[in-house]
């Protein structure tokens, strides 16, 4: 319990850091609401080129080379840490792998400067990789640290994306600051579909697939729909040779993977099978146009395939944000009233 005579800490939130930063995605979604980045960490020169093209400032390199003290003072630590080491599509070695090993680097910072909030993005698959003990074991050192953890899996398809991408979502609050329940952002399934965000131009044609292969497994007129409805497949449709309607949403994209549509998939668009632009992929994972893409299309898939995805990030930050000032969601409300109920 604080003592009545200590400083309640601060409301406010002002300030944050970014961690493992790819593109940027994190600090988009989070200078929406008038935040400030004071640090920036990435060591793929490639996404580092991109960052600096859109927010002006070159992140610093391997963080495990940075020592706490150079960092600045921050109020929420944001990280979308490497995945491959938890991942489905990956060996799952967990922190066998030194990929997986980069979470304690973010706990040893938060440690140092204990940030009021900890605001982290993982692959789904890290909540139950080897039976849980993984996702234990990060629990119990945010915990050992000063931290209230809660976390949920979310599916940007729920979230206005038209992409079904899940992904876990971890939020740690600073103990003094007394959050005992955080309601993550309940799903909007607004009526939006890929259709909605494509190029129609002459440059999309390098992006067509020819191939005598393609073939049509269901009829091409779909109702739309909130997920990625398949309509066809190339060659043996495996990852990377699935076509799908535009009446729906995109699968995950992907850094890595193989198959003629390898990354993005394979769409039909104005009469033709295509994979999706490097714009297009943005405008998927919520970047706004004036978003600039300075490299190959190679790297771009990869960028964007790493990437978090902005609006879901945004709709987690405003709980955040109304948390921290203690403002109360309806959900909370109902568990207030059913508490006093209770009690009475």
């Amino acid at each position: 319990m604080q003592n009545d005579n200590q400083e309640k800490p601060s409301n406010t939130l002002n300030t944050f850091i970014d961690l493992f930063a790819g593109i940027g995605g994190f600090r988009l979604a989070l200078e929406s609401f008038g935040l400030k980045c004071v640090f920036s960490s990435e060591w793929d020169k490639h996404a580092q080129k991109t960052y600096e093209i859109n927010f002006g400032e070159l992140p610093k390199g391997d963080i495990t080379k940075i020592e706490e003290s150079e960092i600045p003072p921050h109020d929420i630590l944001c990280a979308g840490f490497p995945c491959q080491a938890f991942s489905i599509s990956g060996k799952q070695k967990g922190f066998e792998d030194s990929r997986g090993t980069l979470f304690f680097d973010i706990a040893r910072i938060a440690k140092y400067h204990k940030p009021k909030i900890i605001f982290l993005e993982n692959v789904k698959n890290l909540e139950r990789h080897d039976k849980g003990k993984t996702f234990k074991v990060i629990s119990n050192i945010l915990d050992g640290i000063g931290y209230k953890v809660f976390h949920k899996v979310l599916n940007a398809s729920e979230y206005g994306s038209p992409t079904a991408r899940k992904r876990i979502y971890i939020v740690g609050f600073r103990k003094d600051l007394n959050i005992s329940y955080f309601d993550f952002p309940l799903p909007t399934h607004e009526k939006v579909y890929l259709k909605d965000l494509l190029e129609h131009d002459a440059e999309n044609s390098k992006y067509v697939i020819n191939r005598k292969d393609i073939r049509y497994t269901k009829d091409v007129n779909q109702l739309p729909q909130l997920k990625p409805i398949q309509i066809g497949k190339i060659n043996s449709g495996g990852q990377g040779e699935r076509i799908y309607s535009i009446e729906g949403h995109a699968p995950a994209i992907t850094a890595y993977g193989g198959g003629v549509a390898a990354k993005t998939g394979a769409y039909l668009i104005d009469g033709k099978v295509r994979k999706l632009s490097p714009r297009e992929c943005a405008r998927v994972m919520g970047f706004p146009d004036s978003f600039k893409i300075p490299v190959t299309d190679a790297q771009a898939y990869k960028q964007f395939g790493n990437s978090v995805v902005v609006p879901v990030l945004i709709r987690i930050a405003g709980r955040i944000i109304s948390s921290i000032k203690g403002e109360v969601s309806p959900k909370q409300m109902t568990l207030l009233e059913l508490a006093t109920k209770g009690s009475s």
